[in-house]
């Protein structure tokens, strides 16, 4: 068994710049036995941190998203659900049909006036309430990353009422939490919340959101339909994929500009670039740092290691997207980068459904802010890192203009 890595020695570090670990890591080799630190801690986890071992993965059917698959047991498929994340063929091409039939092109496509009424009331909020006698400044974070991608979802699910501020506060806890206890307890809350959501749009009637329409197939229709707990699984996917990777896009997007003033200077003489701004950020800063876990079904070679039945595995998007094998010079931030098939929305049967979605609105976001704010820059450090390898992004980014 190959010797393993222990994470956490690198301290700070590995929260504040991972991809300075990942290329590190990289330079030993693509693959490595690893301890996650805090808040994961977890040991004997496979770390993929090379471009094309990471493609390998992600469509090797050996590495399972069920744990079941494994031996395991999580608590989010007991607590949670069965969800697109965590289920496997046949069962994830199942699900995938039913909610795939629902979030079409075109649904997403004609929200677009909608995401911008709803870009251009946040905005104005924000300039009306970061305006005083000598300042003009905003938590960019507060004030539009965060709530434009919830109120979007919680738009197209039909549940615009929901109590966001406990919402946000569950997500983070599932996402971010300090340590497994905490998660687990987020988890437990979650799934309540969830049900609630559920039942009470169930008894409120039957609309033409996409909530609504998951619920008819599991009343309505004969033969194949989701069960109670898909039902719930598939609520929490859709509200926590469907704003979490989208709030980190579009803080991350305009730090990684910040932090690159000729980028942001190219940008605003030529805002024909936006699309590439939007790629490049995802590449290097998206919104993933790890794809969900995997469960070695059965002994499998990668990368000169051979991951041992039962093993968990971490495919590491961000360090895939740092691979100077794929990506010359990748620690370059440049919007004129040609595409070049990143991976921030992951690759193979698990690319995420929602990134038509997650474009459209960090497109609007970012071409409207830079619009109407045009000596927008920083006003202080962002606030840190989230903790863990899953989620890239910040809770706090200050701004003036």
């Amino acid at each position: 068994m190959a010797e393993s890595i222990d994470l956490d020695t690198y301290g700070p570090r590995f929260r504040e710049d991972p991809h300075s670990v990942y290329a590190e890591l990289r330079a030993l080799g693509p693959v490595h036995r690893v301890r996650l630190p805090p808040p994961e801690d977890m040991d004997d986890t496979y770390l993929v941190v090379g471009y094309e071992e990471c493609r390998t993965a992600l469509r090797d059917p050996r590495f399972a998203k069920s744990a079941a698959a494994a031996g395991f047991a999580f608590h989010e498929e007991e607590l949670i659900g069965t969800h697109l994340l965590i289920a496997d063929p046949p069962q994830h091409t199942r699900l995938r049909a039913l909610i795939t039939r629902e979030f079409t092109a075109r649904r997403v496509e004609a929200l677009r006036p909608r995401i911008q009424r709803i870009t251009d009331d946040l905005l104005d909020a924000m300039l009306v309430h970061g305006e005083s006698a000598t300042t003009r400044r905003a938590d960019l974070f507060e004030a539009l990353a965060f709530h434009l991608p919830i109120t979007v979802i919680c738009e197209l699910l039909g549940v615009p009422d929901i109590d966001r501020a406990t919402f946000r506060r569950l997500s983070n806890g599932v996402v971010a939490s300090p340590d497994q206890e905490a998660e687990r307890a987020a988890f437990e809350e979650l799934a309540a919340f969830l049900a609630d959501l559920v039942e009470e749009k169930r008894r409120s009637g039957r609309g033409d959101d996409l909530l609504s329409a998951l619920i008819r197939t599991t009343d309505d229709e004969g033969g194949d339909r989701l069960s109670t707990s898909e039902l719930r699984g598939m609520a929490f996917l859709l509200l926590i994929a469907g704003h979490e990777t989208t709030v980190n896009l579009i803080a991350n997007a305009v730090h990684a500009l910040f932090t690159h003033p000729d980028q942001l200077a190219a940008l605003r003489a030529d805002m024909t670039l936006l699309d590439g701004a939007i790629e490049e950020a995802l590449r290097y800063e998206g919104p993933l740092e790890s794809a969900t876990y995997r469960f070695a079904t059965e002994p499998t070679e990668l990368g000169g290691v051979v991951i041992p039945r039962g093993a968990i595995v971490r495919i590491g998007l961000a360090a895939a997207d740092r691979d100077p094998a794929r990506f010359p010079e990748p620690d370059r931030f440049d919007i004129r980068r040609a595409p070049q098939g990143h991976m921030a929305f992951g690759h193979g049967l698990h690319h995420c459904l929602g990134a038509p979605l997650a474009r459209v609105e960090a497109k609007i976001a970012l071409g409207s802010l830079l619009e109407r704010c045009p000596g927008l820059a920083p006003d202080g450090p962002p606030g840190e890192w989230l903790p863990g390898t899953l989620i890239r992004g910040m809770r706090r980014l200050p701004v003036r203009w």
